[in-house]
């Protein structure tokens, strides 16, 4: 019998996602307060952004800036 194993979600800071998207990580922050990102927030009370929502956003627009 064969268990399934869920990969887990590979979470990116608001650096990582600001460098994607070539923006100021700020401009990521507001993105997530407009609802345009979901974030999570870490114990620390940090943002974190799921990889494959940016990804989506990444490759479903024709342009970075267009996506958001």
């Amino acid at each position: 019998m064969t268990a399934s194993i869920a990969k887990p979600e590979v979470l990116l800071t608001p650096a990582e996602v600001a460098a994607l998207f070539r923006v100021d990580p700020k401009t990521v922050t507001r993105w997530a307060k407009a609802g345009k990102l979901t974030s999570i927030r870490t114990l620390g009370g940090h943002r974190r952004y799921r990889e494959s929502e940016v990804q989506h956003l990444l490759g479903g627009a024709g342009g970075a800036h267009d996506a958001v």
